[in-house]
């Protein structure tokens, strides 16, 4: 277990106090949404994807719901360039942990504060990897922790990779339907709820593989 003090952890605190974090953040969100109204919108959206999952603090969440309000008849087309961009950058962050974390996995979670985390996760890897990793698409706590502890706990790279694609295109998929569906409407609802949705089909999911267990057993 790593129990690595967070060197920038008081100087995100004051920064917190004083707005400089939370303006970091919405100017990135910002950015992120910027590029809805370009012929590029397509191309961030996969790199975004690609970036969160490894090391991007905004989720790909935001600019696949106002690409898919925008056009939805294209929303499952959306929902498909995110999930293959978070898979891949899932494989990105594995790298890091696996070959990069002293270097680069190391600053990563130090910058976002999430040893404790990290370390939870860790834990659970050594449980039950696969689980764990489709849990990991669905909760609150940052993708790219996950893919990183992957890497470090040297989990099987094909049970990510699987795993990954299972969680990542059941959520953005979800997140298409429901604007395919539905459209502007659904839009407030996922941006409010979707924590709650998640820990929902989370609690489904597990009673389901609990179940898949007892039957088997």
């Amino acid at each position: 277990m790593y129990k690595e003090k967070d060197p920038l952890s008081d100087s995100r605190a004051s920064a917190s106090g004083g707005q400089r974090a939370p303006t970091i953040f919405r100017r990135l969100m910002d950015w992120t949404l910027g590029w809805a109204n370009t012929p590029y919108a397509m191309l961030a959206l996969f790199l975004i994807a690609v970036a969160e999952a490894s090391f991007f603090p905004i989720p790909p969440d935001i600019l696949l719901i106002a690409l898919g309000v925008s056009i939805p008849s294209r929303a499952f087309r959306y929902a498909l360039v995110c999930s293959v961009g978070s898979v891949l950058g899932g494989c990105l962050g594995y790298l890091i942990g696996y070959e990069l974390f002293e270097v680069v996995g190391k600053p990563i979670i130090n910058f976002y504060g999430l040893w404790e985390e990290f370390n939870y996760v860790s834990a659970r890897y050594n449980e039950n990897a696969f689980l764990a990793v489709v849990i990991a698409g669905f909760t609150p706590i940052p993708y790219k922790l996950f893919t990183i502890a992957a890497g470090v706990c040297k989990i099987n790279f094909l049970t990510l990779v699987l795993a990954s694609a299972l969680s990542r295109s059941a959520r953005f998929f979800a997140e298409g339907a429901l604007i395919y569906f539905f459209g502007e409407r659904v839009k407030a609802l996922i941006e409010r709820y979707f924590n709650i949705l998640s820990v929902v089909f989370v609690v489904l999911l597990v009673l389901g593989y609990v179940a898949l267990k007892f039957l088997a057993g």
